[in-house]
């Protein structure tokens, strides 16, 4: 049976039994900051499992598409020198949610594995947990496996062996015990059955699991019997795919041997020669897919994050394209051969390869760019160490923030060359660059206040004045001090404010505090601590103590202006997903009076209809004038309001929903009280800021009528410049443009003719070296264009020549050499022009016979010029 195969009676056996196929869900888990990646088939049926959510089905089934490559759950390590472990890997799962129980779990799995994919029973042995007696009896008295072949795990065997067959979801709450499956490969494969000294052999194999959850443990460890258990099982597709195809390595079976021919074929198109059974091969094969389906849920190579963690599978994969003698990129050719094998169990990878295959190779063309200097510099360190030595954090650091190195890439060549690397150097050194990066920035002052007062209350959403603030806090220089004079610059901290502290990327307010004539004028405002707002500022007049009663004020327009911006940028986020697709992410944002900076995954640039589009999306937003409305709820009641969420931002128990027009994320800022106060949205540029990632600016209000009104007056002056109307001024420009270029083709005619009338005249100049004509001449006006044109003429005219021309531009020497085939044997051009080249403070190259150079001392031209022939007769 091929995989795809064994997916497709998988799933079609349970349907048969009442379940539900339920598609795969993202590699990216939906709104659990807990969890990098997916990285099994109850992923998605997580908070179904606790009760939060309810589905109308009670049984299903799935084939998950997993990774485990990143966090707690990292099998990245070992993919190549294992037979089993994969970064990407298919999780084929049946689910009962308070339906069946132990006895349909176990019955259904034999039948399965007996019936449909015909394995012997003979050869299938299992383990329970040593305490449940209910699963023993049922593998043995209803399904008939033997005693023999029933192993009881945990009793006498410690921790390790007990946690191997009972399985919970955390420290509390679901859990229950484990029955899992295994098949014997024979007496030929060494190994022991499970619980033995033998175990970690390859003769016995897991190939599935079945957990029981029947218990709800308490904080105090206590079991509590659950009202309705529920079974969660899971075989990897490709272990039993190896069992059925008679294998005994993952990557023998037929999915993998597609792929691993298909590395073969790009590393041989590249003039190297490898053998099918090589290990580079196999990491290639196991990475294209982690790689691909990561893309094809949204994730985009980066610097930190699930970005990050594609970016070093991606990097491992040229890595050992590169040890197999690739230069240039060939990992993302392998994305059809992919969509081949897996696009018809997942049309969403079919549908998305063109994306794939653009942003893998963005990613190779930039790691190609330094992986040679890279090596160069690991293979001379590792190279100098003894045999087993340790590579040193220092270098290790280097190749990862120089040359783009993840850690676990340097790892991995130790790793083969039996050396190590010292990672808590490597650590330090990366700890030393935060720190001064963190130093550079401008919330260096606010990380040395050390404050231990109450924390401010902002009020800055129903206000934007008070009138009994109390000073808590002020700090001169970065110290605290008691009071301050006009004069000074400090930061200052209030029990309350209307001022709110810039976060989430919409900077803070500007605005005033103020008793009486004393003034402290607020130029910026940020946190001290998470629930600590510090106003930075100047005191203008008077003086200011600690406990003063004060009155708080932010500038309106300023914090109008901003805010206009940041509703827009909620508006631009969906209308961006929409137009671009649900893979569109935010990566960064800064909001201030000004603009709105939004930056985003995508693999490539916006066409002009695209950016028009989103435009009018978001202001179909603003005419429709719908109330904002923002919400404090409970993160789960959140989650299931369809609120988006950003990973890696720390959400506390309780968040604030905002819905704006039809977005609805979570978002802790100030905002409009209507879609139409924004007034106008419009895009003001749109540019690349990384591999995989954009970034819009955009304004609104004034800011974006302003923007208008400039690019009318433009087009305005450039219409009377043109002396036509407006409407005219871009066929009047294509007009002259086409005139340029017919005026440019002839221009380039003309110095071609006479640059051919020159070199006619030079043929005669030439001098006989033993048989071969030698010319070396200046062609004045002419370019390099016209230099290459009059040698190729030349050379064809004088039959066994060399020949050197030269011209100056700008203050700039262009040199060409031309050598007739028959004169190479004397002479190269490469050599030739070089020559010439370092007389006039240059260098250069090419084939030998044809080469081209260049220089910055036009006054030595001639001198160097009239040194060829001697040159050549000493040759």
């Amino acid at each position: 049976m091929k995989v795809a195969d064994i997916r497709e009676k998988f799933l079609e056996f349970f349907a048969s039994k009442g379940h539900t196929i339920v598609p795969s869900s993202s590699l990216v888990p939906g709104n659990d900051p807990t969890l990098l990646f997916t990285n099994s088939g109850m992923v998605q049926f997580k908070d179904v499992f606790t009760g939060k959510d309810k589905r109308p089905y009670t049984r299903a089934t799935s084939s998950q598409r997993s990774v485990r490559a990143g966090g707690k759950h990292n099998d990245l390590e070992n993919v190549g020198y294992t037979a089993r472990h994969h970064t990407f890997f298919e999780m084929l799962g049946n689910f009962s949610f308070g339906d069946y129980f132990k006895e349909n779990a176990i019955q259904y799995a034999w039948e399965l594995l007996t019936k449909v994919y015909g394995l012997p029973a003979e050869k299938l042995y299992v383990t329970v947990y040593q305490e449940d007696d209910e699963a023993y009896n049922i593998w043995n008295k209803q399904v008939g496996v033997p005693v023999e072949r029933i192993i009881r795990i945990g009793d006498n065997k410690g921790a390790r062996y007990a946690s191997d067959n009972f399985w919970q979801m955390a420290d509390t709450g679901p859990c229950g015990p484990c029955t899992e499956i295994f098949y014997d490969h024979g007496p030929d494969v060494w190994g022991g059955p499970p619980g033995s000294a033998e175990e970690d052999g390859d003769r016995y194999i897991e190939v599935w699991n079945l957990v029981f959850m029947q218990f709800d443990r308490s904080a105090d460890g206590v079991l509590h019997p659950l009202p309705k258990p529920c079974v969660d099982t899971g075989m990897g597709l490709e272990r039993i795919a190896a069992v059925l195809q008679h294998v005994h390595s993952n990557y023998e079976i037929d999915l993998f041997q597609a792929l691993i021919k298909a590395a073969a074929r790009e590393i041989t198109a590249q003039g190297n020669l490898v053998e099918l059974g090589n290990n580079s091969l196999r990491v290639i094969a196991d990475h294209i897919r982690a790689c691909s389906f990561l893309v094809v849920d949204g994730v985009i190579p980066g610097n930190e994050g699930r970005g990050y963690v594609l970016r070093r599978i991606i990097r491992r994969a040229i890595r050992h394209g590169y040890k197999l003698g690739c230069r240039k990129p060939f990992f993302n050719a392998m994305v059809r051969d992919l969509v081949a094998e897996m696009g018809e169990a997942y049309p969403e990878l079919a549908k998305a390869a063109a994306q794939v295959q653009s942003i893998l190779k963005a990613e190779e063309e930039r790691f190609f760019e330094t992986i040679e200097n890279g090596m160069a510099i690991l293979d001379s360190a590792l190279g100098a160490l003894p045999a087993g030595g340790t590579l040193d954090g220092e270098t290790a650091f280097k190749l990862h923030d120089t040359y783009g190195f993840p850690l676990d890439l340097t790892a991995d060549v130790c790793r083969e060359r039996e050396m190590s690397v010292d990672e808590a150097a490597f650590d330090e050194a990366m700890g030393k660059q935060k720190q001064q990066a963190r130093a550079a920035g401008k919330f260096k002052m606010d990380a040395d206040l050390a404050y231990s007062g109450v924390a401010t209350e902002f009020k800055g959403y129903d206000a934007l004045e008070l009138s009994n603030a109390k000073i808590t806090a002020i700090y001169v220089n970065g110290t605290s001090v008691n009071s301050m004079s006009a004069g000074q610059e400090g930061v200052i901290v209030l029990d309350q404010t209307p001022f709110y502290a810039e976060s989430g990327g919409q900077v803070g307010d500007q605005g005033d505090i103020s008793i009486g004539s004393t003034l402290f004028r607020v130029a910026d405002t940020l946190k001290i601590q998470a629930n600590v707002f510090g106003h930075h500022g100047e005191l203008v007049a008077g003086e200011l103590k600690v406990g003063d009663a004060v009155g708080a004020q932010v500038n309106q327009h300023h914090r109008n202006r901003t805010i206009r911006n940041h509703s827009a940028t909620h508006l631009m986020h969906k209308a961006l997903r929409e137009v671009l697709g649900d893979h569109v992410s935010q990566k960064g944002s800064l909001v201030d009076a000004e603009k709105t900076r939004f930056d985003f995954a995508h693999h490539s640039a916006m066409t002009p209809e695209q950016i028009a589009q989103v435009e009018r999306l978001v202001n179909e937003e603003i005419l429709a004038n719908a109330e904002t409305q923002a919400r404090v709820m409970d993160i789960e009641s959140a989650k299931n309001a369809g609120a988006m969420m950003l990973f890696g931002e720390k959400y506390g128990d309780t968040v604030r929903v905002l819905d704006i027009g039809s977005s609805r994320e979570l978002c802790g800022g100030t905002h409009v009280q209507r879609t139409g106060d924004i007034g106008l949205f419009k895009i003001t540029s749109e540019s690349g800021v990384a591999a995989g990632i954009r970034r819009v600016e955009a304004t609104t209000g004034l800011g974006a009528m302003e923007f208008a009104q400039k690019a009318q007056a433009q087009v305005e002056a450039i219409a009377q410049s043109l002396r036509v109307p407006a409407v005219e001024a871009t066929a009047k420009i294509g007009q002259i443009m086409d005139q340029v270029k017919s005026l440019e083709k002839e221009l380039d005619r003309l110095k071609s003719k006479l640059a051919a009338s020159q070199g006619d005249d030079l043929a005669g100049q030439a001098v006989d070296v033993d048989g071969v004509k030698v010319l070396a001449a200046k062609l004045d006006g002419a370019d390099v264009k016209q230099l290459r044109e009059a040698a190729d003429k030349l050379r064809d005219k004088l039959g066994n020549a060399a020949l050197v021309l030269a011209t100056v531009l700008d203050g700039k020497v262009s040199l060409i050499a031309s050598v007739s085939k028959e004169a190479t044997a004397k002479v190269k051009a490469g050599d030739l022009v070089n020559f010439v080249a370092q007389q006039v403070g240059g260098k250069g190259g090419g084939r030998p016979d044809m080469a081209q150079a260049g220089g910055t001392e036009p006054a030595n031209l001639d001198a160097a010029l009239a040194s060829v022939v001697d040159w050549i007769k000493s040759k």
